[in-house]
């Protein structure tokens, strides 16, 4: 046990940080591990790899993910920003260099190879950008000659733009409902509200309109016989297969002819070997991290701490709904990981990112009394970052 009379930086971090998000944030990470026990090995036959190919290289992220995570739990609320801007503007760099440099994949071109590993630039763009978001707005909201809502605005438009060109309207539809909702939380009027809605609305409008992937996918979901949806047939087979408890470890035989087991549709997998009751104790686990954190913003009366909290638990909540959904053929197919659940080096990565900065940002502060007076200086804009 580490004593309350022990003043070293651990123990500080120790009886601070919120332990039942820790304990969420690393049950998943493990369940990450031996789910991909159950979804991989049929992928790496097909491919004709090692069988625990996929399984060495998840365990393999985990550690660094796992350090990643703890290392972001330590760092107080300007350091968070600080490592923000660093991330959003080697990721924004990175993002430019794929449209040129990165290789194409299923028609998009969305990974670049960096020192020899694969990376997904808009994954570590995602939350860094939330938490610059946060940052715009609050002190748009302290100091009125700061123009954050404006600068929110360029940024998103600058990330959706080179989003799309790739394309990945399903990051850029995430980024958006993220963005929006950080708006939201900042307290604006109905009228505003309203106008960033209909925006969105014009822009799913336009998307399915003029980008040839968006319309074949919807089409799919509302007339199945217009295309193939053998994947999400087959992710749907599962489910019924497994029924309330499974089929036990190993004993799925649906999953040996599902494409993407490994990746977008593991939960399908989960739901065929480990059975309903264990995908409604994953659905919990992420439900538990998205009221928890949101608890956490509602009582947080610094601006910043209030709106990065509430903006990455609903990127990490809404990602991973929108996975689930997909596999349950709710929404229209579309490529999003389960955080920390799928396999993926930059998505496993970009979450521990996700959940170090939550954690960071949870941790207990000594809080202004409502009673008291206090005196707020001028800041230099250098000593806001």
């Amino acid at each position: 046990m580490v004593s309350r009379a022990d003043r070293s930086r651990f123990a500080d971090w120790f009886w601070t940080v919120d332990h039942y998000l820790l304990a969420a944030f690393s049950l998943l990470m493990l369940a990450g591990v031996v789910f991909s026990f159950a979804a991989s090995p049929p992928v790496a036959e097909r491919i004709g790899v090692d069988t625990l190919f996929f399984v060495k290289r998840q365990a393999m992220y985990l550690i660094p993910a796992l350090g990643l995570m703890l290392a972001g739990s330590l760092m107080t609320p300007r350091m968070v920003r600080r490592a923000a801007l660093l991330v959003f503007t080697v990721s924004l760099i990175l993002l430019i260099a794929t449209l040129f440099m990165g290789f194409e994949t299923k028609g998009a071109r969305r990974w670049i190879y960096l020192g020899g590993v694969s990376l997904q630039a808009s994954e570590f763009l995602k939350p860094a950008f939330v938490v610059l978001i946060a940052f715009l707005l609050s002190e748009s909201g302290r100091r009125s000659e700061v123009p954050g809502v404006l600068f929110a605005f360029v940024l998103f438009g600058i990330c959706a733009a080179l989003l799309i060109a790739q394309p990945d309207f399903g990051q850029t539809m995430l980024l958006g409902l993220v963005w929006a909702g950080l708006f939201f939380f900042n307290g604006i009027s109905w009228l505003i509200i309203m106008g960033l809605g209909l925006t969105g609305l014009v822009g799913l409008f336009a998307a399915y309109a003029f980008l040839p992937h968006v319309t074949a996918r919807v089409d799919r979901f509302l007339d199945p016989s217009s295309g193939d949806t053998y994947q999400i047939d087959t992710a749907m087979d599962s489910f019924l297969s497994g029924g309330w408890f499974g089929r036990g470890p190993g004993e799925g035989t649906v999953k040996r002819i599902l494409p993407d087991s490994h990746a977008d549709f593991i939960f399908a997998v989960v739901g065929e070997e480990f059975g309903a009751v264990a995908c409604l104790i994953v659905v919990s686990v992420f439900a538990f991290i998205v009221i928890r954190g949101l608890w956490h913003a509602s009582k947080d009366q610094d601006a910043f701490s209030r709106l990065a909290t509430a903006g990455l638990v609903v990127l990490f909540g809404l990602q991973a709904t929108i996975n689930l959904a997909v596999n349950l053929h709710l929404i229209p197919s579309k490529g999003m990981t389960l955080p920390f659940i799928s396999y993926g080096g930059s998505s496993l990565l970009s979450s521990a990112m996700t959940a170090g900065a939550i954690l960071a940002l949870t941790r207990r502060r000594p809080q202004p009394s409502r009673g008291a007076v206090v005196t707020v200086s001028r800041l230099s804009p250098s000593s806001l970052m």
